[in-house]
């Protein structure tokens, strides 16, 4: 990669926080957004806790009828992209619309809208059973990159990976992309709503989802006591933007993009690969496309799945690519404060560790137990915030469901520690 990119602005919509700055304290603080699964179907759910969105009002970003028409998910998206154009100070409308693009990731689609349009369709008579107008615009897994676009006016290009958890991740890789062709800046990201009654019962088959009712016993990463993961909803969105052009208008950034890399395990439909051998090579080759060293690298931000057989696949990956230093690079698990939010993990685990290069600070894995992850899996996690003497290079890992493996590196601009403050 020969263009260079920072991440100019910063959108998010998470069960911790609406917006960077409270969702970074909630953060920094170790809060726990996991909670008991709420509405009048919560108990036709196997899932029995999520990371739910609260203090989100639509209605301060969407009007009553663009609500009509789409879904939580893509309320989400648009939020966040209001608020990651407003950070970054970059006004679409000052810019020719054709080097401006928007990348999304996307996993479900709408089931806030898809599940209960099913439902209708099947009350309804024989020749009247069909989907609305509005189940095939709100679920379309593309809704959030198409109202982003068609309410910006973006024309640079438009694009929607689907990667699960990976995702987010990979979006950054494709937005990179289009920076190189020419563009200026592009939205990337990837938000998700998947906590209707129809999708916790899919997302929660898997016998890797938790099933217990205490939330401070939930998503315990890299734990003795894992037992599982959690459903979460939300997700963020970013400016990424080619850097000299984030410099003439005066944009400060919070890190810059330095290398990605994308492998799959090619290994279950389900589970992770036992070894790590592809998530292995996709941090090794990010890395290599970054320029840095695994010496050079000063936090990592983990997948972290939750349950014995995932983390054991990413703590042999990790000894892969570490080695022996392994046990002195910080390594914390963000999300297990909230949950783990489909496509929108691996975007907001990168907004998280922007974060964490610009203040100088790395928040804590919610709940974990430093010793017993040393002892178990030979890494040294990081269970109360920190300050680490150097902090300049973090490596960002999300794996997806059925074998997707992505790894973003990130190194720092300059730091601020106001921001935390903020």
């Amino acid at each position: 990669m020969t263009t260079r990119a920072v991440l100019s602005g910063l959108g998010v919509v998470a069960p911790t926080g609406v917006g960077a700055r409270p969702y970074w304290r909630a953060t920094v603080a170790g809060r726990n957004g996991i909670r008991s699964v709420g509405g009048r179907d919560a108990n036709r759910s196997p899932a029995m806790l999520a990371g739910q969105v609260t203090g989100f009002d639509a209605a301060r970003w969407i009007d009553d009828e663009l609500r009509a028409e789409t879904d939580r998910r893509t309320w989400f998206a648009l939020a966040a992209a209001e608020m990651a154009l407003a950070d970054a100070a970059l006004r679409p409308a000052d810019h020719p619309p054709f080097h401006l693009s928007v990348v999304t990731s996307s996993g479900s689609g709408g089931d806030a809208s898809g599940g209960p349009e099913t439902r209708s369709a099947e009350i309804r008579s024989p020749q009247a059973r069909r989907p609305g107008t509005r189940q095939s615009i709100a679920w379309f897994h593309a809704a959030g990159a198409a109202q982003i676009s068609i309410r910006h006016g973006l024309t640079g290009g438009g694009v929607v990976v689907d990667a699960d958890g990976a995702g987010g991740l990979d979006a950054l890789k494709h937005a990179w992309r289009l920076l190189r062709r020419g563009g200026k800046a592009v939205i990337v990201g990837g938000t998700e709503a998947p906590l209707t009654p129809s999708a916790p019962a899919c997302r929660s088959l898997p016998p890797t989802a938790h099933r217990g009712t205490d939330p401070d016993r939930a998503y315990l990463p890299f734990s003795p006591h894992a037992s599982g993961f959690v459903p979460g909803e939300g997700g963020a969105l970013m400016v990424l933007e080619e850097k000299a052009h984030a410099a003439e208008r005066g944009a400060r950034g919070y890190a810059e993009l330095l290398g990605h890399a994308a492998t799959h395990d090619a290994h279950d439909h389900a589970a992770p690969a036992p070894g790590g051998v592809q998530l292995a090579r996709a941090v090794t080759t990010a890395l290599e496309q970054a320029g840095r060293a695994p010496g050079d690298v000063d936090v990592v931000f983990a997948d972290g799945a939750g349950d014995p057989a995932g983390d054991a696949a990413e703590a042999a990956a990790l000894h892969r690519v570490f080695g022996d230093r392994l046990t002195e690079v910080p390594v914390t698990v963000p999300k297990a404060g909230f949950g783990r939010l489909a496509s929108g993990a691996g975007a907001l685990d990168a907004v998280t560790a922007a974060l964490t290069l610009r203040t100088g600070v790395v928040p804590p894995t919610r709940g974990g137990d430093p010793r017993a992850a040393r002892e178990r899996y030979g890494i040294r996690l990081v269970t109360r915030w920190t300050r680490p003497e150097r902090l300049t290079t973090a490596v960002v890992i999300a794996r997806g469901a059925g074998g997707f493996n992505s790894a973003v590196v990130l190194g720092s601009l300059d730091a601020d520690s106001a921001y935390e403050r903020g």
